[in-house]
């Protein structure tokens, strides 16, 4: 599990793909510390599993689904990526739940400044963007965020002088690609609402307690919307 604090900027050293598995190597410094082969590292919000280290680097494997599912496909040698070790278990939560297994991808549409800070709206898939909220969070390539407004189509973030100092985003231009992953609460009641109006054996298996579905009436009857 990660947190979407993200702890330094990685550069892509290699990366080799074949048409069963590939691995990629990136230069790095701050998430070698403490770091292990087998330990988990989140590259531009990717779960991979370190398969070798260096005294300025380390090695994962990557799976062809995975270039084709997120941007690590477009990585080239010089790319820089966003780095995140696993959370340790008396580390601060500093962000929100990020799983690493990325849901899509979204593409940058716009980058517009509001003062001190950048405001970057992202189009993405009409599925993705259903569990997308108002001021609820999001990962994009990794990083914690805000969600400042949603549409049908896209959605925006705020883009503080801190973070765009510690992460890549703003290092790109409209029209890249980036990996998101949203909320993983939302995931679970989008799930429990499809099966309790389902009307079936799965459905009675996410029924509450007083034999209710878990539909959005019992969800704002209980205080959660």
């Amino acid at each position: 599990m990660f947190t979407g604090i993200v702890e330094e900027v990685g550069i892509v050293r290699q990366v080799i793909t074949g048409s069963r598995s590939g691995e990629i190597a990136i230069q790095a410094e701050k998430v070698l510390a403490g770091t292990k082969i087998g330990d988990s590292i989140a590259v531009n919000g990717v779960c991979l599993t370190v398969t070798g280290l260096s005294a300025d680097g380390f090695t994962a494997d990557v799976m062809p689904e995975t270039l084709r599912r997120s941007n690590l496909g477009s990585l080239r040698k010089g790319s820089p990526v966003d780095l995140e070790r696993a959370m340790a278990a008396d580390g601060r939560f500093g962000g929100h739940i990020v799983s690493g297994h990325i849901d899509g991808t979204g593409r940058i549409a716009q980058m517009k400044r509001d003062e001190n800070a950048v405001v970057v709206t992202i189009a993405a898939a009409r599925e993705l963007l259903a569990l997308v909220v108002e001021k609820g969070s999001i990962a994009i390539d990794g990083i914690s965020l805000t969600v400042a407004s949603v549409s049908d189509t896209e959605f925006s973030v705020s883009i503080i002088p801190h973070t765009a100092d510690e992460t890549v985003l703003l290092r790109k231009a409209a029209g890249d690609t980036v990996n998101l992953e949203t909320d993983i609460v939302g995931k679970y009641v989008q799930k429990l609402l499809r099966h309790g109006n389902a009307g079936n054996g799965a459905g009675d298996s996410a029924r509450s307690s007083s034999g209710d579905s878990v539909t959005l009436d019992l969800l704002a009857r209980n205080g959660f919307l």
